[in-house]
């Protein structure tokens, strides 16, 4: 058999969104004309649109893609994130950043944490907040991007996006219609199935046209029409670690300079998040029904706006938890029909994105070889379940006892990975990683510290490496970092002069 002859020669994406649109965006840049791509879609369905915060890797999507910066952040109404501000999670005043980037800088073999973490345990009451640029950055207002010397204090810091979904959809559309993708209005009424293989053969809309294909990739959300409507394939349900189940969600009128940060506010039953971007800021509450209301914790969201509402609030009705099979016979499932990870992190467009990237990685010939599937459910259950912990970690350490829903989380029996590290940390200050964490050590640092997590002594070495002048390196990076941060450019005069959006109509 000649090689062009396994090759794939029709690709179905059912259902649009951030989803389908990023997927079919990244199929046609790789796979080029070779492959009829062709994405089934019904306006009346409409899409979720909440996802409008992003976590650095985005910009590696962008950038395979061909995407100017300049040009995708002034077309979805975008702004720049340093990272995420906590407020109310540990106890009810307290406040911490999660930031993109590392902490302070390396000067000796034992890494900086270990010596701030020492001199912090003998009485320095500087918090780790004050070793990272980006929170210097975000607290101050200002952007600009990384420098690119490792050497300068300004090459320490990392960052993403906050952007409208539903324009980054737009966006993406024209991208991949221009590299030859077919859209179809319809909704999927009946899917078609091989009698000897059971793999999809087609799918057929309302108008009665049907369109065949070899491999189909479901982006039809929560519903999961082909992964588990039809295909049945299980779902696992992670809700009793990640309680919350609802979301209401609404734009505002925007009132003040864009942050270059996202803040989520820790609520009596969730949390609640403000992202701000150029046009408007984007607001939810994140919740979990048995705690509280829909009524009530709508009035709460509108209660806490810091403009008027732009429009009705919309509520989504979720189960945290994953497919037990991402990719089952012929059929791929991306975005919200593959599972669902609560916003908490910012990780509901990365999980597309790697989806994505890992299906190119794995790319099927005809033949649709279940070695190939076996290996993307694999690698893709040990990132949803790593992502999982993470975001479990910040429900469990609490010393919030003040409502229901948080004296649930502080008792609940968590995984027993996720355990292991946090006592390694609690005990001996020191970060136990999986291979292929998506969230590094500073990430981990953010969270254990900011909630309450504190070692009972620092790691040995830099226990027993007296003659390092750690103070006085300590000082040195703070003020370093302060003459880089007076430097930079308020975030929106960056944005003024690099990629202001025109008003929308």
């Amino acid at each position: 058999m000649q090689a062009s002859s396994r090759n794939i020669g029709s690709i179905v994406i059912v259902g649009g969104g951030s989803a389908g649109w990023m997927t079919a965006a990244a199929l046609a840049h790789a796979v080029g004309p070779a492959c009829k791509i062709t994405l089934i879609e019904s306006e009346a369905i409409g899409t979720v649109g909440v996802g409008e915060a992003t976590i650095p890797p985005i910009k590696y999507f962008n950038q395979r893609l061909g995407i100017d910066e300049a040009t995708f952040v002034r077309e979805t109404q975008g702004t720049f994130k340093l990272g995420i501000q906590f407020a109310d999670w540990a106890q009810l005043g307290d406040s911490y950043f999660h930031p993109f980037g590392q902490y302070g800088a390396e000067f000796d073999q034992v890494p900086f944490y270990h010596y701030w973490m020492r001199e912090h345990l003998a009485g320095d009451p500087t918090p780790i907040d004050a070793y990272s640029m980006a929170w210097a950055a975000a607290t101050a207002g200002k952007f600009d991007h990384p420098a690119r010397d490792k050497r300068m204090i300004q090459s320490s810091f990392d960052y993403a996006y906050h952007f409208d979904a539903t324009l980054y959809t737009q966006y993406l559309r024209g991208y991949a219609e221009a590299r030859g993708v077919t859209r179809v209005e319809g909704r999927v009424v009946e899917v078609l199935r091989d009698g000897e293989t059971g793999h999809i053969s087609a799918v057929r809309v309302e108008s009665g046209q049907s369109y065949p294909g070899e491999l189909f990739v479901d982006c039809t959300g929560f519903f999961g029409r082909l992964i588990e409507q039809t295909l049945e394939t299980g779902y696992e349900d992670w809700s009793h670690w990640l309680p919350c189940n609802r979301a209401v969600a609404v734009g505002c009128e925007k009132t003040s300079h864009a942050l270059p940060y996202t803040r989520s506010t820790a609520r009596e039953a969730g949390w609640q998040w403000r992202i701000p971007l150029q046009h408007r800021t984007g607001n939810g509450y994140v919740y979990c029904s048995r705690f509280i209301s829909e009524d009530e914790a709508t009035a709460t969201l509108l209660d806490n706006l810091d403009g008027a509402p732009l429009g009705e609030p919309r509520q989504l009705r979720f189960t945290t938890g994953r497919r037990k099979k991402f990719w089952n016979g012929n059929c791929v499932a991306i975005g919200l029909s593959a599972g669902f990870m609560e916003p908490l992190e910012s990780t509901s467009l990365h999980l597309i994105q790697y989806g994505i990237m890992r299906l190119l990685a794995l790319f099927p010939g005809k033949d649709m070889s279940p070695l190939l599937a076996e290996e993307y459910n694999a690698l893709t259950i040990a990132e949803y379940e790593r992502i999982r912990d993470f975001l479990i970690l910040h429900y469990k350490a609490t010393e919030r006892r003040d409502s229901a829903l948080w004296r649930y989380c502080a008792e609940m029996e968590i995984p027993e990975r996720l355990a292991y590290k946090i006592d390694h940390f609690r005990r001996e200050g020191r970060l136990v990683s999986d291979e292929r964490e998506l969230f590094h050590n500073p990430s981990w640092i953010a969270v254990y510290l900011g909630q309450g997590i504190v070692p009972a002594r620092a790691p040995a070495l830099a226990s027993m490496r007296t003659l390092v002048p750690a103070a006085e390196r300590l000082a040195d990076i703070r003020r370093a970092m302060a003459e880089a941060v007076a430097a930079m450019p308020a975030h929106e005069d960056f944005i003024a002069r690099y990629c202001a959006a025109g008003v929308l109509q």
